[in-house]
């Protein structure tokens, strides 16, 4: 048995440190070990039918789980990092139950009032963390599918604000809007360009 496999092990996971827009996700799930999911792994490597099944049954069957988020103006006050942990915070202290452990994927420990372990690649190897990871991308997936209805033209939809090649297409020819960091360099450098369009010759 793991020195961490005991008590009630919350395993918490992000998801959107990378967009050019739109918020930061986490989630936490303690998960009832007479309650197996099969299937549990990073959410990254399920296709969208595979996760939003897991999805639910995450929900119907673990012990407790929450979702918690950090806003585009959180992230560019704070950093992405920052915002992450903020994320994770609003997760954890969101459960029903309190956890004696977290289990956070990655190597970085976010300031929680409980014991926590960083496991890299956790999200593949530790089912609380893989549960965590499924919720937080579903979640975060289906903030981004709405606002692709309220910001047409961006793709938010297909690519979830990551830098693909037809987002920054996107961006340079529409500008910005309200949903992307104006703390990430391609987002503020086509920022800088308008401002400077707009300056008197």
């Amino acid at each position: 048995m793991e020195p961490w496999a005991r008590g009630l092990q919350a395993g918490v996971d992000e998801v959107g440190i990378g967009p050019l827009a739109g918020p930061v996700y986490a989630a936490a799930v303690i998960l009832n070990p007479t309650r197996s999911i099969e299937g549990l792994n990073d959410s990254k490597v399920l296709n969208k039918k595979r996760r939003e099944s897991l999805c639910g049954e995450i929900k119907r069957v673990s012990i407790a789980w929450c979702i918690g988020r950090a806003s585009v103006g959180e992230v560019d006050q704070l950093n992405v990092l920052r915002a992450s942990h903020l994320a994770m915070q609003r997760a954890v202290d969101g459960l029903s139950h309190t956890p004696d452990m977290v289990l956070v994927d990655g190597n970085k420990k976010p300031p929680l009032a409980y014991p926590v372990m960083a496991i890299v690649r956790g999200d593949g190897r530790v089912p609380q963390i893989s549960a965590a990871s499924i919720l937080a991308k579903v979640a975060r997936d289906a903030e981004m599918v709405e606002l692709d209805e309220k910001f047409p033209g961006y793709g938010f939809a297909q690519h979830k604000g990551y830098p693909t090649k037809k987002h920054v297409a996107a961006l340079r020819h529409l500008g910005a809007c309200d949903q992307h960091r104006q703390s990430f360099a391609p987002v503020r450098a086509v920022i800088e360009a308008a401002q400077l369009d707009r300056l008197p010759s």
